[in-house]
């Protein structure tokens, strides 16, 4: 048995990963949350990688609320640079992997074309420059790191995209969703499956990695694609518009080029689409 340690423990991705755990008998999952572990306090990780024998970690935890950390730019940073930081000095100095998340918006969204792990990065927004700070950190501390860029995730937990439309849909509310970005929804539950692929692994292939689904929508393409799996299209009144005002900058384009993950780690590219009706199979099937 292989003991991982997944930081973040509440969140969306934390829960995806508990799910996919199953799939993975070798892996034993630590799930901490901020209440059992403080990554700020590199004592306290130093502490827990010792006493549960840690072999890998995977950090999900992260501030992502994007237009907040414009104005809570102090507490972006916390957590998604000082905590990693520490994480990734207390991995390093007990020779642990670190498996960590991070974001296509650490790009300016400039490219017309997928982003390769080679780019330039280049932060529009706080919340980008936090998360590409925490990378930095990793890499300066860290020689045995991999570094999983996604974008646009979703899941049938926490807060996202997709569960803001079904809740607006579900309550009559007319909605109006912007056409000004293109991405690559990505269903949390596979990034998790990804990243226990990778813990699962033992492979030495340290480095940047991109993972998203495959193909491109704008928002508004993925609104409507969720109003029709759930059967609310026609019941719904969709509008869509060019310019929607944000309090942070976003990247215009975010698609990611997925080769290395897919090569190194032989994992299965899933179309968006696809991946979307699947979560509203297994949801329907569970309830």
């Amino acid at each position: 048995m292989k003991n991982v340690l997944v930081t973040g423990a509440n969140g969306q991705l934390a829960r995806c990963i508990e799910k996919a755990a199953s799939a993975f008998p070798e892996l034993a999952l630590h799930m901490a949350s901020r209440e059992i572990l403080d990554i700020e306090d590199q004592d306290a990780i130093l502490n827990y990688l010792r006493e549960h024998g840690i072999d890998i970690c995977i950090n999900t935890a992260a501030y992502t609320a994007v237009d907040k950390a414009e104005s809570e730019k102090e507490q972006a940073f916390a957590v998604n640079a000082s905590a990693v930081k520490a994480l990734a000095g207390s991995c390093a100095s007990n020779n642990i992997p670190l498996i960590h998340v991070s974001t296509d918006y650490v790009f300016d969204g400039t490219k017309t074309s997928p982003y390769q792990v080679t780019d330039p990065v280049n932060p529009i927004n706080v919340y980008g420059a936090s998360k590409l700070a925490g990378e930095q950190y990793v890499q300066e501390l860290c020689s045995r790191y991999f570094i999983v860029r996604t974008s646009w995730l979703y899941s049938e937990y926490g807060h996202n995209f997709f569960k803001t439309i079904l809740k607006h849909a579900n309550a009559g509310n007319p909605l109006t969703i912007t056409t000004e970005q293109l991405g690559s929804p990505t269903n949390a539950n596979d990034l998790a499956v990804a990243l226990l692929t990778i813990a699962n692994s033992g492979s030495n292939a340290y480095g940047v990695y991109h993972f998203s689904n495959e193909g491109e929508a704008t928002w508004y393409d993925f609104a409507e694609a969720i109003l029709e799996e759930s059967g609310q299209l026609a019941s719904t009144d969709l509008a869509k518009t060019d310019h929607y005002r944000t309090f942070a900058e976003r990247p215009a384009y975010s698609i990611l080029d997925n080769t290395e993950i897919y090569g190194e780690f032989g994992i299965t590219p899933i179309h968006w689409r696809e991946s979307l009706k699947t979560l509203f199979v297994e949801n329907n099937n569970h309830k």
